[in-house]
């Protein structure tokens, strides 16, 4: 037990922790709590976890549950389980939880089960479809969080049509826009397009690892071969999530990956190899939620490989295109950015590089008036 303030922070998959990292630095200047890290180990190949640790030169956790991978109702139920013993034992004064992932659930609901604060980051984005079981995570986090920090002003839209008082919600910009400003200039030392023998400025990054394009076959099938066939004229770099390579093993795609030399695959790539892979690029090709925050603060174009976004600031005013699931829309619109008609965009409201510290006093004060 420790006479200061206590602030747990939890991470799970490595997109927390370029959330969790500004914040815990922040909260450490100011230097009025102690704080630990739990990681839970949704994610916990070295790709997924470690090197984004070290890339971040952010503290190793001090508390490993290392639940790994399982369905979406194991895991959250194993993680719960873990959870609420470190709870029992530290008697944190609050919890912080990041993002939308099965951890962010199921700490939350062991924290507010025992009555220990929470504060969620990245609050009250809304996709509007819960067969995404990140929305689920989110309405469930926001709906039982006493602080919620949101990143555009659409989020305190959302949450007060759902009943959430507005005196619980505060918008403090986006805190991965943070890591991303405060890491641009080390990337720069990547020798990872060297590695793939790209030219800045001249190739493709594409992600995919939801199941809506990766878990049908057939679907998945369509994507390579437009990714194959742009690949003609952009070479491609396709740094392939674990998710997405059992889905390739198992749908023995493998050589059809081959029959396109165009596309380089890789494993998953660190946080500082990506980050100059993404600032470099043309254009970058996903299905993630926080790399079309990312692409928008770069300002490179980006194609959403998704029906919709929770993320419609990048949309409104950043450089994300939402192309949906179909294909045969991605050839039509990255030839357009190709031949220079890519959308340009702008830096949205409070994407500053000090969301952290506004976190930091906001739950600086939160603490003090209960500790």
């Amino acid at each position: 037990m420790t006479s200061n303030p206590l602030v747990l922070h939890v991470v799970g998959a490595r997109p927390n922790m370029m959330k969790i990292a500004p914040i815990m630095k922040a909260m450490s200047e100011l230097g009025r709590c102690s704080q630990l890290l739990v990681h839970t180990g949704q994610h916990y190949d070295f790709e997924m976890s470690e090197v984004f640790i070290q890339d971040l030169r952010m503290p190793y956790p001090d508390i490993r549950l290392e639940v790994g991978s399982a369905s979406h109702a194991v895991q959250t139920a194993q993680i719960m389980i873990a959870f609420e013993q470190v709870l029992i034992h530290h008697q944190p004064t609050l919890v912080c939880v990041v993002g939308d992932v099965n951890s962010t659930l199921a700490c939350t609901l062991v924290a507010a089960k025992l009555h220990i604060p929470v504060a969620h980051v990245e609050a009250g984005l809304r996709s509007n479809n819960r067969r995404m079981p990140e929305e689920i995570n989110r309405i469930v986090t926001d709906s039982i969080s006493d602080i919620l920090f949101t990143t555009e002003r659409q989020s305190a839209e959302n949450l007060t049509r759902e009943g959430i008082s507005v005196s619980k919600i505060h918008f403090v910009g986006n805190v991965m826009v943070d890591s991303l400003l405060s890491h641009r200039e080390l990337s720069r030392k990547s020798k990872v397009l060297e590695r793939f023998r790209l030219r800045s400025g001249h190739y493709g990054l594409v992600t995919l690892h939801r199941p809506d394009n990766v878990d049908n076959r057939d679907r998945f099938m369509d994507w390579i071969n437009k990714l194959g066939r742009l690949s003609y004229d952009l070479p491609i770099l396709f740094p392939v999530h674990p998710r997405t390579q059992k889905r390739i093993d198992e749908g023995n795609l493998n050589t059809v990956l081959a029959s396109y030399p165009g596309i380089s695959l890789s494993r998953p790539l660190g946080y500082l190899d990506f980050l100059h892979a993404m600032a470099n690029a043309q254009l970058v090709m996903t299905d993630s939620g926080g790399i079309q925050e990312e692409t928008t603060a770069l300002g490179i174009p980006c194609l959403t490989l998704r029906e919709e976004t929770e993320r419609p600031i990048t949309v409104l005013e950043g450089t994300n295109v939402v192309i949906g699931n179909d294909p045969s829309r991605l050839l039509a619109e990255a030839y357009q950015i190709l031949c220079g008609n890519g959308k340009t965009g702008r830096i949205p409201e409070l994407w500053d590089g000090h969301a952290a510290t506004r976190i930091a006093q906001i739950l600086d004060r939160f603490v003090g008036s209960i500790h």
